[in-house]
């Protein structure tokens, strides 16, 4: 069976022309809005890059990246990407952007290993967006100035959908509140990472969680970060590890933390040599990345991504993501949410 939630009296806001008029708002809004705060041009993204030169993001570690090979490159293997988090940095120094300035691009996914609920799909749609910045500006009081515009470009979102659809009501705390992964471990050291998700973000609305990927107090990380691309092992000036972190918005229709963004100040050569050697993958310093990297051919940046769906899903009171995003889904997931009144594009 799926793992389908069913929330209580849920009942589409918008009919499906009115769905698909406000989720092309949103996307044109958003990016416009989130272009101009952190001053970013949009570049073309690619779907897929080639396989064994280290710049697709592995993720967690574990997750299998759809591959395929290449008649005329004697079958090299290329892999659909999982984001751009490295190809971004490439791309900055391949266009010479300047501190201050950055790219933003639409990445397209497939997860093919994902679990598939109510927010989760194997095709993932997101703004990936990467900025140029200067060595005094890895910090955290930096980290926490971006963020702040990112959600304020969210803010400005929402109202202009809010204005366009008067049925629906904003949801967007007007403050975020940061804690460090750290901090929330010890205010509920007898919970799970999850748990403690859910429990700061139902009390705070909007939570930006510092510091994934580095071991805490108890031995263990809030959660998975590949080795290469943020840095989640310096120290900060709040006396913890780590320069990057997740943003989490308290979802009413599902009553749980939703993640919205994954983001950091990226790994110069100092955090990418702690970092590989703490996760066992020196051997990566071969891969054309990273030799980049500690080449100094690639600029200081910070970067992340931004669900699209999820977004959409969020600012109309959507129960599904499937009701934002066309993708396959099991028959049992359909046949119920047809059931209950809702249809999965």
């Amino acid at each position: 069976m799926s793992r389908l939630f069913i929330p209580k009296n849920y009942k589409p806001l918008l009919n499906i022309h009115q769905n698909e008029l406000a989720i092309r708002l949103i996307k044109e809004c958003f990016q416009q809005n989130l272009s101009s705060a952190l001053r970013l041009h949009r570049t073309t993204g690619p779907l897929f890059v080639l396989q064994g030169m280290g710049i697709n993001d592995d993720l967690n570690g574990v997750e299998r990246a759809v591959t395929f090979p290449i008649k005329d490159l004697e079958d090299k293997k290329a892999e659909v990407v999982h984001s751009l988090a490295k190809w971004k940095r490439l791309t900055l120094a391949t266009q010479s952007i300047k501190p201050g300035y950055g790219i933003y691009t639409d990445m397209n996914a497939i997860r093919a290993d994902e679990e598939l609920d109510n927010i989760h799909s194997i095709y993932v749609d997101q703004w990936d967006w990467e900025r140029v910045i200067l060595p005094e500006q890895r910090n955290i009081k930096y980290l926490k100035q971006i963020v702040k515009s990112i959600y304020n470009a969210m803010i400005r979102t929402e109202f202009n959908v809010c204005e366009q659809y008067t049925m629906i009501q904003p949801v967007l705390a007007q403050d975020i509140f940061f804690i460090h992964s750290e901090e929330l471990r010890q205010m509920y050291p007898d919970k799970t990472p999850k748990e403690r998700e859910y429990l700061i973000t139902k009390e705070k609305g909007s939570v930006f969680i510092i510091g994934i990927g580095g071991k805490l107090g108890d031995g263990k990380p809030h959660d998975l970060r590949a080795p290469d691309y943020d840095d989640w092992t310096t120290l900060n000036e709040d006396g913890f590890e780590g320069l990057n972190g997740d943003l989490l918005i308290w979802n009413n229709i599902l009553e749980q933390a939703l993640e919205l963004s994954s983001m950091g100040i990226r790994v110069d050569k100092t955090a990418l040599l702690r970092q590989l050697k703490l996760t066992g993958k020196e051997e990566r310093l071969d891969l054309y990345f990273h030799k980049k990297l500690m080449a100094d051919e690639l600029p200081l940046s910070i970067g992340g991504g931004i669900g699209q769906s999820r977004l959409c899903m969020l600012l109309l009171h959507k129960a599904h993501i499937g009701e934002v995003q066309a993708s396959i889904w099991p028959d049992d997931m359909r046949e119920q949410c047809e059931n209950l009144g809702f249809s999965l594009i």
